[in-house]
């Protein structure tokens, strides 16, 4: 087994599971990122005996595209995976491509990823991908930074998935030379050296840079030179220095009964502490709120300096609710976004999981029912509902979810259906785990403690 072999053998060992039934997803564009990892990834799953599924997106941009898919689709079957095509419909120019075009990308593969029992999508981004992403950032991009183990970016199709990138210290000259050794050939694309977008211009600026340090293959991130910025190997997985100072929100809110003082999580409220750093702040906003899009700039600034402060106050910001009272500071849904923004009711198909305000998974057996906000019904509840509603914040309140029938009348979600709040697990796997600490892939299967309610609280209800 060759040295690069070893080196991502151990790293899908560290979080893969060597048993089960479900596959572990690829995505596979033909690029010689991602065909080196498929070489890679399937000689690992058939030592572990488990299924790969490679799954490629066709985004309909290049007259080529049709080729490429079936190279691609040719080239998983070889490897003794699974394959399936996905197809970006909706493509189209202008501006934003790039953006969209991966938005669009992200959200099929969880899609696929999902519906084949899939917890995990391994992705062939590499040590030059994390350098010409500070590049572009240092040009003022709004790139996040790629971590070996991340949640998916798909919401809400990649709840509950996870990205694994087994190559991600690893250059990319040195999963081509893999790929020449193997005999195996690999398609270019010629959009990534287009400089009309940011990656182009990125690779362009640091194919002129200093000539490589370190040695050939696991010379890692540190590697890789740029005027711009240095990338270091901690910013791949570990906390920074400035996030370990101002500790992440705990994740897992202690669950009380009916009226206590704990922070309901099953209901969408989320604990936050006052030394919170920014983007423990950030994550903690955009999963209360249930959005696809993290809050940046000024306004998390002045968010975070009014928490630090020891202000008691109320904010909105991403669609989230703020409510600082003391030390105890909580995030929830604001909503008065439904009168700006206003969320259309979601009809519900007995036996199919929906997501509902990108907050809540809503799953009944009952036909004819469709999802909408308490705000507004809160009066026809029943007494024992408004009872345990009691224990949450008025804003939580009212945006509960209630299920409508065919007459109109409102009751409780959890009184009919099976409710699972997505805001918990979202924020768990979001976080940078603590020191010593590692998720698996085994993990991701668990029912976390609060993404349901007490047990008691419903009892004698419906549901």
């Amino acid at each position: 087994m060759s040295d690069l072999a070893s080196r991502v053998f151990a790293r899908l060992d560290a979080r893969l599971n060597h048993i089960g039934p479900e596959p572990v997803a690829l995505a596979l564009s033909g690029g010689g990122d991602s065909m080196a990892l498929l070489d890679l990834a399937a000689e690992w799953a058939r030592a572990r005996g488990r299924g790969l599924l490679a799954l490629t997106v066709d985004h309909n941009l290049n007259p080529d595209s049709a080729a490429w898919t079936r190279f691609a689709a040719e080239a998983a079957r070889a490897a003794g995976a699974d394959w399936r095509g996905l197809v970006w419909a909706q493509a189209r120019g202008g501006a934003g491509l790039p953006a969209r075009a991966r938005a669009a990308r992200q959200a099929l593969l969880a899609e696929a990823a999902r519906d084949a029992g899939a917890r995990v999508i391994l992705t062939g981004h590499t040590a030059d991908d994390v350098a010409e992403g500070e590049w572009m950032r240092a040009e003022g991009a709004t790139l996040g930074r790629l971590r070996r183990w991340s949640p998916s970016p798909a919401w809400p199709q990649g709840r509950g998935l996870m990205l694994l990138r087994p190559v991600l210290e690893e250059r990319r000259e040195a999963l081509r030379d893999h790929l020449r050794a193997r005999g195996l050939s690999w398609l270019e694309d010629p959009a990534n050296a287009d400089v009309r977008y940011g990656r182009g211009r990125a690779r362009a600026a640091l194919s002129k840079a200093l000539p490589l340090e370190g040695g050939e293959g696991g010379g890692g991130v540190d590697a890789v030179p740029s005027a711009q910025a240095r990338v270091t190997a901690p910013s791949l997985e570990a906390p920074s220095q400035a996030s370990r100072a101002h500790p992440h929100p705990r994740p897992f809110a202690p669950q009380g009964g009916r009226g206590s003082d704990s922070d309901p999580a099953w209901a969408g409220v989320l604990p936050l502490s006052r030394d919170a750093s920014a983007s423990a702040l950030a994550a903690v906003l955009l999963c209360a709120g249930g959005g696809a899009t993290p809050p940046r700039g000024d306004r998390l600034a002045v968010l975070q300096s009014r928490l630090a402060s020891g202000e008691d106050f109320t904010a909105v910001l991403c669609g989230a609710r703020i409510e600082a009272s003391g030390a105890r500071v909580r995030a929830m849904r604001e909503p008065g976004e439904w009168r700006r923004r206003p969320v259309a009711p979601l009809d519900l198909t007995p036996g199919v999981a929906a997501v509902w305000d990108g907050r809540f998974e809503i799953t009944t057996d009952q036909p004819g029912l469709r999802v909408d906000a308490a705000a507004g019904r809160l009066a026809q509840l029943s007494d024992q509902e408004r009872a345990a509603l009691s224990g949450l914040p008025p804003a939580a309140r009212a945006a509960a979810p209630v299920l409508i029938d065919g007459a109109g009348r409102a009751r409780l979600a959890w009184r009919a259906a099976q409710v699972r709040a997505l805001g918990l697990r979202r924020l768990a796997l979001a976080l940078p785990p603590a020191e010593g600490e590692t998720t698996q892939e085994a993990g991701l299967f668990q029912t976390l403690h609060g993404e349901t309610p007490p047990s008691d609280l419903f009892s004698g209800e419906d549901c």
